[in-house]
This record gives structure tokens, C-alpha cells and sequence, in this order.
């Protein structure tokens, strides 16, 4: 009887126990979560873990087109990293900006799944005033980004109809659709896919963390010869107003009637022309011949996968619908350190400036303050491109600065780049 009693004590005590004390829940090897399309970029929530056991968390990009890890100054300081500063540190990629580096974290938490930074060796941190030190891109709300670098060790998919973005360890994510066989870089698991352009065999790069995409100098105007009757301008409006470099008014930019990329035929696709500086960086980094980039612009429509280990991307068709990307008021932006948005000029339209330039209306160097009484400091540059866009015709009231004095300037959304040559004939015939 004693026994018998002992060892029901024993069996209450175990029980109890096991009731306070839970066993660990086992880590996941693959999450999803929602993903935000901002400016066609895609920016998740991450958590990252900080020297006092607590989390930190905050916004993260996820750029398969970059290499590198960064973070932010304010980032860098919570995690107690050893930020160091170098005149001679550049990123040629993004205007030249200066930037310090420092130690990676040891990882980031995304949905519940540890993220560790293995091989990553450094992380950039750009030089920024003390007021911008939570800025790691003017234009974006992130602190960090996930580059290629840390997704190239996971299956990777981005849901861009669905909006949500998954990851985990090799062989977890199923993967569906038409697939290609891809070239990845062995140093920076930066990805080509073979793709045909007018009967021609090219490489071109899938990066989804590019707003647009980009053909070579070469390229561009060999079509732009072929094919005047292409919709073409100058100007890096909507989706092609990248980050704002003094050369984006300049940018020269066209609708392209059909691109074969990988196992998919894209159709009516915006590309820019790649400057040469940047098209030589870009081709340098990619260690094989490349002609350019398509960017998340053209492929919204889709779901992405990514299979690193097999080197394979898949493409999953998800709707069908067209982005108005250019749809828009005529102007060139660039985003500040302190979340002000600088006018650096204005889109011709039909051959005319579209919108008002001079003395009563834009010039460069103006800052834009609020679009419909909405201001602006502090959005994005998808936010502020949405406030820009509309139904060609629709008339904007935009708040403008110059040298303290504010007034305002009446501007008309525009079509830029309208349709090609059979999709005008199509129309006609409805």
C-alpha cells in the first residue's frame, strides 16, 4: 500500500511538472509569412536577437540581387557591434554612398525560424547623420536586408499575387510551375537565366530586389534602332525612380513587346537602360556575360521559387493583371536622410514638359511636401508613387518648398509609355 502510494506521488509530481514545465517546442524548418510589395521590393518582419537575450524587432528587404548584408547605424548599435569607418568604403552600386562595416549578427529570427548569417563575413553600415541612423535606404522602412548570400543555404518562394513570402531548409517548400535551370554564382549565389530577345541567346539576371529592370547599353539601343515605334522616354519615373542619383532625369526607358526568360515569355515589359558605370559594376559582380536584369516589375503576376541547392527557379502564373506603373505624375524624385523627397525634374509628355516647369511651377531642387494635402515626409517611395498615380487625366495638387516658401502646383496623372503598336491595333478592333 505504501509502494502504491509513492507511486502515485511520484506519477502527480511527474504530471505537475510536465504540466509547468512544457517540453521545447521544436524549431521549424520552413515558415510563411506575409510579405509587403513596397515600390515593387518586398519587405518582411524579422526578429533579431540582441546581447541582453531580448528581441529586437524590425523590417527587413529581401534582395536576392545583392550580395551584401546591411544594416543600419541604430541596428549596429543595439547589437554592440564594432562598426568601423573607411574613407575608401564605397558602394558603387547605390550613388557612391560612403559606409562604415562591422561584424554580422549571428542571425534573425523570420516567423519563429533562426536565420543564422553562415560565410557572411561582414556587414555594411551606411554613413548617415545621427537624425538618420534608422535609415538603411532612403525611401524603404527596413533596418536590414536578407541578400543573396544568407538565402542561397534555403528553398526560397515570393508569393507576389498572395503577398507572402516563405523560406526553409532544402527540399521543405514544394515547388510548382514551368522551372529553368539558372547559372548561380558560386561567390555570391547572384542567379542568370538564359533568355532570348529577337531570336538572340542573352543571360539575364533575376533580381527581386530591383524595382525595375535593366537591359545593357548595347542592347537597349540595338531595340530602341529596331523598333522606334516602341514606346520609349526619358525620364526615371514610377517604378524606374530607383533611389534618386542625379542621372535618373536623364534615365532612358522602354516598353519592350517580348522578352523569353527561362521557360517564360514576358510580354510588354519596362526596361531601362543600364548606365555604363553601373552596367560594368553590375556584370563584374556577376562573373558571367550578362545583358541586364528583370526586376520584380515584370514578374508580379507570379509566384518565384527558388531552389538554390538544384539551382533551378520555378515560375507559378498567379493572376493576370496590369500594374499601372506609369500611370503617374511626371516627376523624378529623390528620397532624403530625413524622409524629405527632392524634385530632381520633370518627364517630358508628348514633347512637352509634364508638368508645369519655371518659376510658378517645378524646378529641380524643389521639395515635394504633401501630394492632395497627404504629406509626404517619411513615406516610402512606393507609398509616395501611390500617392502620385492614378487614371491618366486625373488632376494632383502638389505641395511644393522652395527656399521656405511653399506654394502649390496643379499637375494631370499621365499614361507615360503607352501601348505597343498591336496592342493599339487590338483596341481599334474592339
Amino acid at each position: 500500500m505504501k509502494f502504491c502510494t509513492a507511486v502515485c506521488v511520484l506519477l502527480v509530481c511527474a504530471f505537475t511538472y510536465s504540466q509547468d514545465n512544457p517540453p521545447p517546442q521544436s524549431e521549424p524548418n520552413s515558415v510563411t509569412i506575409p510579405m509587403t510589395i513596397d515600390h515593387n521590393r518586398v519587405v518582411i518582419n524579422v526578429e533579431v536577437p540582441l546581447p541582453d537575450g531580448s528581441t529586437q524587432h524590425v523590417r527587413a528587404w529581401v534582395d536576392n540581387g545583392d550580395p551584401d548584408l546591411n544594416l543600419s547605424r541604430r541596428l549596429a548599435t543595439q547589437l554592440q557591434l564594432a562598426v568601423s569607418c573607411n574613407d575608401n568604403e564605397k558602394d558603387n552600386e547605390k550613388d557612391n554612398d560612403d559606409h562604415c562595416s562591422s561584424p554580422p549578427p549571428q542571425e534573425i529570427i523570420v516567423g519563429g525560424m533562426k536565420i543564422p548569417f553562415i560565410g557572411v563575413k561582414q556587414a555594411k553600415i551606411p554613413l548617415k547623420p545621427v537624425n538618420a541612423a534608422s535609415v538603411l535606404a532612403p525611401g524603404m522602412n527596413v533596418e536590414i536586408n536578407i541578400p543573396s548570400t544568407v538565402l542561397r543555404h534555403y528553398d526560397v518562394l515570393f508569393d507576389f499575387p498572395g503577398h507572402k513570402f516563405s523560406i526553409g531548409a532544402p527540399g521543405t517548400i514544394h515547388f510548382r510551375g514551368e522551372s529553368a535551370k539558372a547559372q548561380i554564382n558560386a561567390d555570391n549565389a547572384l542567379i542568370q537565366l538564359p533568355s532570348q530577345i529577337e531570336r538572340k541567346k542573352y543571360n539575364l539576371a533575376l533580381d527581386l530586389g530591383a524595382s525595375i529592370s535593366f537591359f545593357s547599353e548595347d542592347l537597349f539601343d540595338k531595340l530602341t534602332a529596331a523598333h522606334p515605334d516602341w514606346p520609349q522616354m526619358s525620364g526615371a519615373v514610377g517604378s524606374a525612380n530607383m533611389w534618386g542619383p542625379a542621372d535618373e532625369p536623364k534615365w532612358k526607358v522602354m516598353r519592350v513587346d517580348r522578352v523569353q526568360y527561362g521557360p517564360l515569355f514576358l510580354a510588354n515589359i519596362v526596361v531601362v537602360d543600364f548606365p555604363k558605370d553601373r552596367m560594368d559594376f553590375f556584370a563584374k559582380r556577376a562573373g558571367v556575360q550578362t545583358a541586364g536584369l528583370i526586376g520584380s516589375n515584370a514578374l508580379l503576376n507570379y509566384r518565384i521559387g527558388l531552389d538554390y541547392a538544384h539551382s533551378t527557379v520555378y515560375f507559378e502564373f498567379g493572376r493576370m493583371f496590369n500594374f499601372p506603373d506609369f500611370d503617374v505624375i511626371g516627376l523624378t524624385l529623390r528620397p532624403e536622410n530625413d524622409g524629405r523627397f527632392t524634385i530632381l525634374g520633370v518627364a517630358d509628355f508628348e514633347g512637352k514638359p509634364s508638368v508645369t516647369p519655371g518659376p510658378d511651377g517645378i524646378q529641380p531642387g524643389d521639395h515635394l511636401l504633401a501630394v492632395d494635402g497627404i504629406p509626404v515626409q517619411g513615406s516610402t517611395m512606393g507609398q509616395v508613387w501611390s500617392m502620385l498615380g492614378g487614371t491618366p487625366g486625373q488632376e494632383r495638387n502638389l505641395t511644393i518648398e522652395r527656399a521656405g516658401r511653399e506654394f502649390t502646383v496643379a499637375a494631370t496623372v499621365q499614361h507615360f509609355l503607352g501601348e505597343l503598336p498591336d496592342e493599339k491595333e487590338r483596341k481599334k478592333k474592339k
